[in-house]
C-alpha cells in the first residue's frame, strides 16, 4: 500500500505540527469546526447502527467512517493536534513558540466544540421532531451514555476522577495512532486501513474522547439527560481533555520522534574476530530495515 518507512513519516509529521502551529486563525476554526462535525456524525452513526442491531461492535467497527472522512479532506481534531504541534518545538522550527501551540490549541478546541455542539442540535432535532416529541430510541441511549458517563464517574470520587483520566490517555493513544496511520501510506486505500485499525480500537474500548465528547454530552442533556454543564465539564471534558493531551504526547508523537527523528547513536561493538596485529576492529550494530 505504498508504505512509507518511519523515518519518512515522522517528518510528516514534525511538517504537519508546523504547518498547524503557523495556520492562519481563519482555517484554523475552519478545519477544526468541520472536523468536529464530522467526528460528530460519526459518532452519532455508531449509536445508531449499535442500538439498532444490539451489537455495539459493530458500531464500532463503523465508527472510523467519520475519523477517516475528515482527515482525508484535510481537517482537524484536538486529539491530533495535541501531538503533532508540540513537535514542530521541539524539532526547533522556525517561529514555533509554546504561545503558539497554546493559540493552535485553543483555537482548534473551539472549532471542534461548535461544529460538534452543531450536529448535536440537529441531530436532537432529528431524534425529537423539532423538540415536539420524546427523543426517539437512539435519542434515549444518547441521553442514557451521558448521564453514565458524567454522574457515574463522580459517584466514585477520586477513583472515578483517575479512571476518568486514564481512559482520556487511552483514547489518544490510539486516535493519534489513527492520525499518524494517515501518513504512513501515499495511497486512499492504506490511508483508511491504517487510520481504521486504532479507531475502532479506542471506541470498541469506550476510552474517552473529547471532541466526541463535545457532541455526546450536549446531546443528551437536550435529550433529557439528568445531569448539569458543571457535570460535564469537571467529571468528563476537562479531565478527559488533559488525558488526551498526556496520552498524545507522551505515548505517540515523543517515542516516534525519538527513535526516528533523533535517533540516539548507534553503540559499537568488538568484533570477535582478532586480525593478524592483534587488534580487535570495532564495528558498528546496523538497524534492521524491512524491505
Amino acid at each position: 500500500m505504498s508504505y512509507l518507512v518511519p523515518a519518512e513519516f515522522v517528518k510528516k509529521m514534525v511538517d504537519a505540527g508546523e504547518s498547524k502551529v503557523l495556520m492562519s486563525t481563519r482555517d484554523t476554526l475552519l478545519r477544526a469546526f468541520m472536523g468536529g462535525a464530522l467526528l460528530a456524525l460519526g459518532a452519532v452513526f455508531a449509536v445508531t447502527v449499535s442500538q439498532q442491531t444490539g451489537h455495539p461492535i459493530i458500531g464500532a467497527i463503523l465508527f472510523p467512517v467519520g475519523f477517516c472522512t475528515l482527515y482525508l479532506l484535510g481537517f482537524d481534531l484536538l486529539t491530533g493536534v495535541f501531538t503533532l504541534a508540540p513537535l514542530a518545538l521541539i524539532d526547533r522550527r522556525p517561529g514555533v513558540t509554546a504561545r503558539g501551540i497554546l493559540r493552535s490549541w485553543g483555537l482548534v478546541f473551539t472549532g471542534n466544540f461548535l461544529g460538534a455542539f452543531m450536529v448535536a442540535l440537529m441531530m436532537t432535532i432529528v431524534f425529537t421532531f423539532g423538540f415536539s416529541a420524546e427523543p426517539s430510541p437512539v435519542g434515549k441511549v444518547i441521553a442514557t451514555i451521558g448521564e453514565a458517563r458524567t454522574l457515574g464517574y463522580k459517584s466514585h470520587g477520586a477513583a472515578g476522577m483517575l479512571t476518568l483520566f486514564i481512559r482520556g490517555v487511552l483514547c489518544n493513544w490510539m486516535v493519534s495512532t489513527g492520525v499518524i496511520g494517515a501518513m504512513v501510506s501515499t495511497n486512499v486505500w492504506g490511508k483508511v486501513v491504517a487510520m481504521w485499525m486504532p479507531i475502532t480500537l479506542f471506541f470498541g474500548m469506550t476510552f474517552e474522547h473529547s471532541v466526541v465528547n463535545m457532541f455526546l454530552f450536549p446531546s443528551a442533556m437536550m435529550m433529557g439527560g439528568q445531569f448539569q454543564v458543571s457535570d460535564y465539564l469537571l467529571w468528563n471534558e476537562l479531565p478527559t481533555v488533559l488525558g488526551n493531551l498526556v496520552g498524545g504526547i507522551t505515548f505517540v508523537g515523543v517515542p516516534l520522534y525519538l527513535t526516528h527523528a533523533k535517533t540516539a547513536p548507534k553503540r559499537s561493538i568488538v568484533d570477535p574476530r582478532i586480525d593478524q596485529s592483534g587488534v580487535s576492529p570495532r564495528t558498528e550494530v546496523r538497524d534492521n530495515v524491512a524491505a
